[in-house]
């Protein structure tokens, strides 16, 4: 994982929950720690981490994550055994 990837990763912890995550960000994250992402129906985004899979919604308009799916994001990257 590079550095700009592990950045995103401290952010998805912090606390407070932020909000203002860019997706794209979080999907390079996810991709750099080795997860695997499918296309779902909609705006769905299917994504496989050491065994654990969970389902996301990509936002829409925007760009940015809000806290609800950063509190997910958290428990399925735990779940994965996936920390900073």
């Amino acid at each position: 994982m590079g550095p700009k990837q592990r950045r995103t990763l401290e952010a998805v912890f912090e606390d407070p929950v932020r909000a203002n995550i860019p997706w794209r960000d979080i999907e390079a994250m996810l991709k750099a720690a080795g997860a695997t992402i499918g296309e779902g129906a909609g705006s769905r985004v299917r994504i496989a981490l050491h065994g654990v899979r969970a389902v996301f919604h990509r936002p829409h308009p925007e760009k940015e994550t809000d806290r609800g799916a950063v509190k997910s994001l958290r428990r399925f990257l735990t779940e994965a055994g996936v920390t900073p």
